[in-house]
């Protein structure tokens, strides 16, 4: 599973008026799991397309690494419920 980026689409509140929104520091909650190709030349920053084609520009990096271990899960096993079921449809191809 080298080159392998877990990245997180946020569930991201339009903006608010009036500076209402939420407060600078506060955990946005993710709204689904992908996995991206790393960028060229590099192990720890996603290419600019998921697994399943969407953009990771708006998306977050996670700080799971998928370990590459025969059985284990690509993406955070909290999260399992959350994973893009063409990015881990794609990961089983893989």
């Amino acid at each position: 599973m080298s080159g392998i980026i877990v990245v997180h689409e946020l569930d991201r509140p339009a903006p608010a008026r009036a500076g209402k929104g939420s407060a600078p520091g506060a955990e946005v909650p993710v709204r689904q799991v992908h996995a991206a190709p790393a960028a060229p030349g590099t192990t720890t920053e996603p290419g600019p397309r998921t697994l399943c084609g969407k953009d990771t520009f708006a998306m977050e990096p996670a700080r799971w690494t998928p370990s590459g271990q025969p059985g284990s899960p690509w993406y955070p096993p909290q999260e399992a419920s959350l994973v893009c079921s063409s990015c881990d449809a794609a990961m089983e191809d893989s």
